[in-house]
Formats: structure tokens, sequence, C-alpha cells
């Protein structure tokens, strides 16, 4: 009976390390953030739009119309559209952990606690860091032309994030002055 508890704490703290690390790897930011405004709405989405175009599968299904288009060819075009989606996601990693470091920073030099703010914050970098990995996932599968890659849900999180982070910087300029 010990070795079974045993057993499932190792198993639970494993579980529990390899979630802090998820969250470390996707969700923080380690570079310097100027929170203004200017820089939030510097965070467009609009710079990730191009992701849903680099895995459409009409670009390919038209290419393999095309005379002459060999399997090599359509092997070698969802290699390099893979490497940059890849690029596309690691801009879009970090620019999701600028954005909650600027969070973290402004719930810090707040004088009111914001319990809530820093559960929601939680939760979404919980969810980043599973997003994340599904379609680090699925990109591997779309690279053997098994699968589509849809990301569409990390964006839309990213742009939660910098809408509630352009809420709270108004209020955190004001409470300095």
């Amino acid at each position: 009976m010990n070795l079974l508890v045993d057993i499932s704490i190792l198993a639970f703290s494993l579980w529990l390390g390899a979630l802090a690390l998820l969250i470390r790897r996707f969700g923080f930011a380690t570079r310097d953030l100027p929170v203004t405004a200017e820089w939030i709405d510097e965070l467009s989405v609009e710079r990730y739009r191009p992701m849903a175009r680099l895995v459409d599968s009409r670009d390919l299904e038209f290419l393999r119309s095309q005379p002459g288009f060999t399997p090599e060819n359509l092997r070698r075009i969802r290699r390099q559209r893979c490497k940059i989606f890849r690029g596309y996601l690691r801009c879009l990693q970090n620019d999701f952990g600028s954005v909650c470091a600027a969070i973290d920073l402004v719930m810090l030099q707040s004088e009111e606690d914001r319990l809530q703010l820093a559960a929601a914050l939680l939760r979404h970098r919980l969810m980043f860091a599973a997003g994340m990995a599904a379609v680090h996932c699925r990109l591997a599968l779309y690279r053997w032309g098994v699968s589509g890659v849809d990301v569409a849900g990390l964006v839309k999180r990213f742009d939660r994030m910098r809408s509630e982070l352009r809420t709270l910087v108004p209020a955190a300029v004001s409470a300095r002055a």
C-alpha cells in the first residue's frame, strides 16, 4: 500500500514539475518591459494573421495540380512553412510572455490586491502553455501531411491578455501621478 502511495506522490510531483516548466517556458518574458500605451498598441494580433495562410491546405492543393509538381516539392514546402510558422510561434510566445510580465509588473506596483487578476493570469498562462504544446504537436503532424494547424485560439488568448493590459495601464499611470 505504501508503495502505491509513494508512486502516486512521485507521479504527481513529476506532473507538477512538467507543468511548472511549461508555464515558465511559454508564459514569461525575459526582456525589459516599456509598459506604455504605445508599446501595447504595437503588440497587434495583425502580425500573426499570416500564420493561418502558411498552413492553409488550399495552397498545397493548387500546387499539387500544377504540372511538374512532385511529392519532394510538397515535402520541401511543408518543411519550409513549418520553419516559418515556428518563428511566428516564438514571436507569439515572446509577446504573450511580455504582456503577462507587464501585467505582473502592474499588479506589483498596484496599491490594491488584485487576486482575481492574478488567478486569471495564471489560468491564461496555463491555457496558453497547453495550447502552445498542442499547436507544436499538430504542426509536427502537419509537416507529414497528417493534420491541419489552427492557431486562432492562441492568438485570441494573446489578444485578450493584451486588451486586459491595455485597460490596466491608464490606471497604473494615474496611480503614479
